[in-house]
């Protein structure tokens, strides 16, 4: 009787704390299962640079991978698997990776034959055009961690490749972008005594220049040629910049700035890099200027005025205003909730889809919280259809809509420099066979 008593308890108790698991797990599987279905219909569970692939054969279910991602909502568990649920919000931090533990995921580029915007490139990040190279978020991958390390991989096959010129005019390698990946490019070119130039349109950053202010950067401990170690996971925008500021002060790093690069040639022996008042000859030329390029207009009436803009710089400039932000990318979002939490700010956010899609957790959730807080205000479903000189219109789903306006920040993407780099001889997915 005891023995059964014992039993009968045990089985009691087993029910009570398995009954509350299995209906959570439940609730779970619904939600990943509608969330899978969700992402299918709007595409985002494809390929968009760096992506988690997962091998179906090794998977066995067990969430590490979910739990490990810092961005949420990229993977979930469907039916025992892992799964892509946001494949767009993915940034490469691969921490999904060494979580798993049966190496059934992997973060990467995967197959790039039939993408379109991914350069074909070597080991050492070179392209079919002996000599030229292309680093950082141009072929594909994010964070800066990558950056550095493919800007020292670039310039570290120059070096064991270097033909020196006794011509001074001509360099042995000229770098083009001065984000993390160029002047680690320049770094690693003044450590192997090579002769270079870092050319940039704007200041050095790259990137990181166009972030709102104190905007935390995600590295992760990474090392820099001559410098040494970031320690930090994360830093802020000013607290990077400082730290670049200081090893080009350091270094003496050879930069020209105003310089944006029209074309670049290949000649016999060297590269004739030309821009609209300038041009540079090298041996060899490493093309680290980022994805973003041109910003993308709307080609709406009034996006000429003096109160548009298509990037934020410093949120703290505007207060007491009428604010429209445009888009749905982290940079929209990140822009809204800065000027949001400005005095005085009443603030919208127009986005042509239902929802946020695309964005980083950190980001998702702040927004949210502005908006239940009142402080943002978001139109979905909607596009912008003119700006006048007080006001916006806006057309959504069930009228037009016109709110009053003193600044509008446009977040529609960018131009990226493809059609530069094919006309340099680069080949991207689809265009020829990737390089052995």
């Amino acid at each position: 009787m005891e023995s059964l008593l014992i039993w009968s308890i045990a089985a009691i108790m087993g029910i009570i704390i398995f009954i509350p698991y299995f209906l959570k797990f439940r609730k779970q599987q619904k939600n990943f299962i509608e969330r899978r279905k969700e992402a299918e219909t709007l595409g985002i569970i494809k390929p968009q640079a760096q992506f988690p692939f997962i091998d179906d054969s090794l998977c066995i279910g067990c969430g590490s991978c979910v739990a490990a991602c810092p961005e949420g909502d990229v993977l979930g568990i469907v039916y025992g698997k892992a799964r892509i649920i946001n494949g767009l919000r993915c940034v490469g931090h691969a921490r999904c990776e060494p979580a798993c533990p049966v190496g059934a995921i992997k973060v990467g580029l995967g197959d790039i034959s039939s993408r379109e915007d991914i350069p074909i490139l070597d080991m050492d990040y070179q392209t079919g055009v002996p000599g030229l190279f292309v680093v950082g978020e141009l072929g594909g991958l994010s964070l800066i961690r990558n950056a550095i390390a493919q800007g020292k991989t670039a310039v570290e096959k120059i070096a064991r490749d270097a033909h020196r010129s006794n011509d001074p005019a001509i360099k042995d390698v000229l770098i083009v972008g001065a984000g993390p990946a160029g002047l680690t490019a320049a770094l690693t070119a003044q450590k192997h005594n090579l002769s270079y130039l870092l050319v940039d349109q704007q200041s050095p950053g790259g990137t990181i220049l166009q972030y709102p202010r104190r905007k935390l950067v995600m590295t992760q401990p990474v090392e820099i040629p001559l410098y040494g170690k970031l320690q930090k996971s994360e830093y802020s925008k000013e607290a990077l910049l400082e730290i670049w500021e200081k090893i080009i002060d350091d270094f003496d790093l050879q930069i020209a700035t105003g310089h944006k690069i029209a074309s670049v040639q290949k000649h016999e022996d060297f590269f004739l890099v030309k821009n609209e008042r300038s041009e540079f000859r090298a041996r060899s030329v490493v093309l680290a200027m980022g994805r973003r390029g041109t910003p993308r207009k709307l080609g709406v009436p009034g996006e000429d005025q003096k109160k548009v803009a298509y990037q934020l710089i410093d949120a703290k400039s505007y207060t007491n205003n009428h604010v429209l932000v445009v888009g749905g990318g982290d940079s929209a979002v990140e822009a809204a909730v800065g000027l949001a939490r400005q005095k005085g700010n009443k603030v919208s956010i127009s986005y042509r889809k239902s929802q946020f899609f695309r964005i980083k957790k950190k980001n998702e959730d702040r927004i949210n919280l502005l908006i239940r807080e009142g402080k943002v205000q978001p139109i979905f479903n909607s596009n912008l259809t003119e700006i006048l000189p007080d006001s916006v219109r806006l057309k959504t789903n069930k009228a037009m809509l016109d709110i009053p306006n003193d600044f509008v920040f446009v977040f529609a993407g960018g131009i990226p420099p493809f059609k530069m780099l094919r006309e340099m001889g680069i080949t991207f997915g689809g265009d020829a066979k990737p390089l052995d």
